[in-house]
């Protein structure tokens, strides 16, 4: 048997802290918002980054980015906006100013604004997969169709309309097909190429932390 030291780019405090996170995040929001809730691209993030801190998996991290970096650029923008003059540019965040909404809910969804630097900086860190729109795209293709069916009325990832209000103008199964081909082209591969030509550009230290960690193999 054959041990190795296998030095880690990821500091451990980060993936200790992003998994009690998420273990507190996970029940809090099934019972306020129910199960449907974690379709969401955005929620969905919070397990995939999860698994992708443990790994240290490029693709995971790059697979995130492409899909959710305009959408959360957007989030980020409409709630400082909100903030600064009182109304809202793209719409989604008008629940952080719900005082029926509980506020340590609201507060925790500030991880919106965390998940975009967060993504990026581990990209940084491990590098950028070009696969990562490809599963994107995939993942598209399997949840925004059971969002479309399973309580449509929620509109979860605008399956239905955009920012979250239900279309009329073509019939949705059209609407559905079109989302389908069109977000991924005009989204997830323009994200794509940008992250590509930036982390070809770059040439940061991606040595990461002093930590280390134990690799077992026969």
């Amino acid at each position: 048997m054959q041990i190795q030291w296998r030095r880690m780019r990821l500091p451990l405090w980060l993936k200790v802290l992003w998994t009690l996170w998420v273990i507190v995040w996970v029940p809090l929001y099934w019972k306020y918002y129910g199960a449907q809730n974690f379709l969401w691209f955005c929620d969905l993030a919070n397990f995939f980054i999860l698994v992708g801190l443990w790994l240290e998996s490029c693709l995971i991290f790059s697979w995130q980015a492409t899909g959710l970096l305009i959408f959360q650029t957007l989030y980020a923008v409409d709630l400082l906006w909100a903030l600064i003059a009182g109304s809202h540019v793209t719409g989604g965040t008008e629940y952080m100013f719900d005082v029926q909404v509980p506020l340590f809910l609201r507060l925790m969804s500030l991880f919106h604004i965390v998940t975009p630097p967060l993504l990026l900086w581990g990209i940084w860190k491990l590098g950028y997969d070009k696969r990562g729109w490809k599963y994107q795209t995939l993942t598209a293709w399997l949840v925004v169709p059971i969002c479309y069916f399973w309580h449509g009325q929620y509109d979860i990832n605008w399956a239905r309309g955009l920012f979250g209000k239900e279309q009329h103008f073509v019939p949705g199964i059209v609407y559905l097909l079109a989302y389908l081909v069109i977000v991924p082209l005009a989204v997830y591969w323009p994200t794509h190429r940008l992250l590509q030509w930036s982390a070809g550009r770059s040439t940061g230290d991606r040595g990461g932390t002093a930590n280390f960690k134990i690799v077992v193999s026969e």
